[in-house]
Parts: C-alpha cells; sequence; structure tokens
C-alpha cells in the first residue's frame, strides 16, 4: 500500500485577526495554501486533505485549567474590550477579538486531526499549518499562543499508550511544550531556539533538563544570534538525531516555525528555507510517524515558501527553484521583490559564525557529557 500524507487546512483561518498592526498575519495560511496549489502540491495522488475540525473542551481541559477555557470563551463572545492579565489575555501581545476562543478551538482541532491521520488512518505524515502555539500555559496566554495544541495532541496520543518525541525549530524556546512535559519520561522535548539570555521567553537554557523521572528528558540547544544553517545542521546531526534513535517514540511531533529565517523582523538568527528542507528530510528518514504542526514566522513570504517546501520534501515532489509565475501576482502585492522560492545559500559572517560555533561547541559537549549516558549515547556515535 502506498504512503499517504495528510495536509489539514480549512478556509476558515481567514475569517479571524490578531489586528492590522500585530506582527501575527494569520493571512499567511492563505497564501501558504495558495503557493502550495501553484506549485502543484495540492492534487498529488499520494496527499489526502481533511478540514480543520474544532477541538471540544474535554480535549483542552487535558492541559488548560477550566476557569481559563471560561474567560477565553467569555472574551470572545463579543467585540468590546476585554483584558485579565492574570490570565494574559488582552494586551498588546495576546489581543482579545469576537471569535478568539473559536479561532484557538480549530487550530487546536487541526493539530488533533494530525495525530488522528498518523494514529488511526496510519498516514505517513500528517502536516496542520495552523498548529504549533508553543508558548501557551495551562492558564495564560502567551506569546500570541493561547490554546497549547502540541500539548493537547501530545496527551491524546499518550492516553493511547503512545511515547512521544516532540523537536521544536521555531527561533523561540518552546516554553509550554517543556513546562507540560518537565517531570515525565513518556515525552521528550527538543527545542532548538535562539538563546533565551536577551530573546523572549528567556527561558530554553542548556541546563534545563527536566525534573524527577522527566530528568534528562527535557533537552535544549539555544544558538546566539546569526547562527546560520552549518550551526542548525550541526545541532541537529550531532544532539536531536541521537536522541530520536535511542529514544525509540511511536510518534514524532515537530514545531516548525519559520521566524528561524534570516529575514524574519523579530528574531536574529540566519536561516534559509535550506534548513526546512533538511530537517524535513531527516524527519522522514528516521521512518517515524510524524505529525507536523507550524508556529512563528513573521515575514508573510518566507512562511509560505518554508511551509511549501516542507510540504513538497514531505510528499516527495519536486518542485523548482523559483517562485511560479502565476503567484508572482501576490507577491507584488505583498511589497516583496523576490523571484525566489528556495533562498540562495547563506553564510554569516566570519565573526559571527566563529560565535555561534563556540557556543554551540559548548552546549553540545555540555548535553553529551549530561544527557548522552543517560540513554547510552557516546559523543560522535551511538
Amino acid at each position: 500500500m502506498a504512503e499517504q500524507f495528510a495536509l489539514i487546512y480549512s478556509s476558515r483561518f481567514s475569517q479571524y485577526s490578531y489586528g492590522d498592526f500585530h506582527p501575527f498575519k494569520v493571512d499567511r495560511y492563505r497564501l501558504t495554501y495558495e503557493l502550495m496549489d501553484h506549485c502543484g502540491l495540492l492534487t498529488v495522488p499520494q496527499m489526502v486533505q481533511v478540514e480543520c475540525p474544532e477541538a471540544d473542551e474535554a480535549a483542552l481541559e487535558t492541559f488548560h485549567r477550566p476557569d481559563y477555557l471560561k474567560t477565553l470563551a467569555s472574551f470572545s463572545a463579543d467585540d468590546d474590550v476585554h483584558a485579565n492579565f492574570f490570565y494574559g489575555l488582552g494586551d498588546v501581545e495576546n489581543p482579545v477579538f469576537k471569535g478568539l476562543y473559536d479561532w484557538a478551538r480549530l487550530m487546536c482541532g487541526g493539530t488533533l486531526e494530525a495525530a488522528r491521520q498518523v494514529c488511526e488512518f496510519k498516514a505517513r505524515a500528517a502536516f496542520s499549518m495552523a498548529g504549533g502555539w508553543h508558548h501557551a500555559h495551562a492558564a495564560r496566554a502567551s506569546g500570541f499562543s493561547y490554546i497549547n495544541d502540541s500539548v493537547v495532541a501530545i496527551n491524546a496520543l499518550l492516553e493511547q499508550g503512545k511515547r512521544v518525541v516532540y523537536v521544536d525549530l521555531d527561533a523561540h524556546h518552546g516554553d509550554g511544550v517543556q513546562e507540560a512535559f518537565y517531570t515525565t519520561d513518556q515525552v521528550m522535548t527538543i527545542s532548538i531556539h535562539e538563546n533565551g539570555k536577551d530573546f523572549y521567553p528567556y527561558s530554553g537554557f542548556v541546563d534545563e533538563v527536566g525534573e524527577g523521572a522527566g530528568y534528562g528528558y527535557s533537552i535544549n540547544i539555544p544558538l546566539v544570534p546569526h547562527s546560520d544553517d552549518l550551526i542548525f545542521e550541526q545541532a541537529f546531526s550531532r544532539i536531536v538525531l541521537p536522541l530520536i534513535e535511542s529514544y525509540r517514540p511511536d510518534i514524532l511531533v515537530t514545531q516548525l516555525g519559520a521566524d528561524f529565517m534570516r529575514t524574519d523582523p523579530l528574531t536574529r538568527l540566519e536561516g534559509t528555507t535550506s534548513f526546512m528542507e533538511y530537517a524535513a528530510r531527516q524527519f522522514l528518514a528516521t521512518g517515524i510517524p510524524w505529525v507536523a504542526v507550524g508556529g512563528g514566522g513573521y515575514h508573510r513570504l518566507n512562511v509560505a515558501r518554508a511551509w511549501t517546501l516542507l510540504w513538497a520534501t514531505m510528499i516527495g515532489h519536486p518542485v523548482a527553484d523559483a517562485l511560479p509565475e502565476n503567484f508572482l501576482p501576490t507577491v507584488t502585492s505583498l511589497g516583496e521583490e523576490t523571484l525566489l522560492l528556495r533562498d540562495p545559500p547563506h553564510l554569516a559572517s566570519p565573526d559571527d559564525f566563529s560565535r555561534a560555533q563556540q557556543h554551540l561547541d559548548k552546549t553540545c559537549s555540555y548535553l553529551e557529557r549530561q544527557i548522552f549516558p543517560l540513554f547510552h549515547l557516546r559523543a560522535g556515535g551511538v
């Protein structure tokens, strides 16, 4: 039987908005979908497109407190001004708008559906681009995130007796997911991100390794600003892949924010689309059933290009380096000038690369000394 891949999507994504001046633009999902379509990636025989459902409250309450959910639902019922800073709601970062709760449930439902497609329908992999809100806590919105879809979906997988590895490649540390599973050995969380020393959410340091039964199952690889694709790939090959292989999960869940890219307005890393394709190839090569979700990314065209290449790599469908000609009017309407689907190769300046390499070597050495022995791993090989 041929492998099948599931894309979870809904035209309803476009019905919501964080506000004209908020850095998170909901229309990036529509742009991504349109670019996938122009690249011929939505009609291949090995894929199925599934409408994004809404998560029910029972699923949400596996992680989120009922009082928080009740407040979120109440604030979302009308266009009045609402705020509750105890719950992180109503500030500039996490605005409240009519329909917000429906939007959050829709996004979370997509991630649950992706997990369902992989577990119940045996899809080789599933991608829910609207997921990946890794900063939400049990009773507090944070970092544009209101519902932590990855935690909710992983909890559903745990109820089925699955062991899970969660890998987060967003430029920001996946703090909400780490917090949820910090004391368990049934989920290993791995996050590659920009160093939290002076960068939101100011967490994800290398010595955050879990507690109790979870000691050694929380892995952080913080990168200094201006880390490029070569630094990312080393972190991946030296730490991420050996740990996945050693842990032997039943399900792989990955958060693939596109804000690691060098032209993202909110971050200081220097990645390109090449790293997204590299990561996708490596995840596929593990042979583990794979649930992929989106995440950050505040340059809309970057997001569309990166996730289109992710989907193309996932389903094994080749695409050209250039953007399709019939997509170029959309590029012009965004005020962009790029004609490329794939970024050209980019290297950080020698001084920046040297600093990034030294920091990465120190980080990897710490993990190889402190964590690898717990999983019978040696530096440089199993």
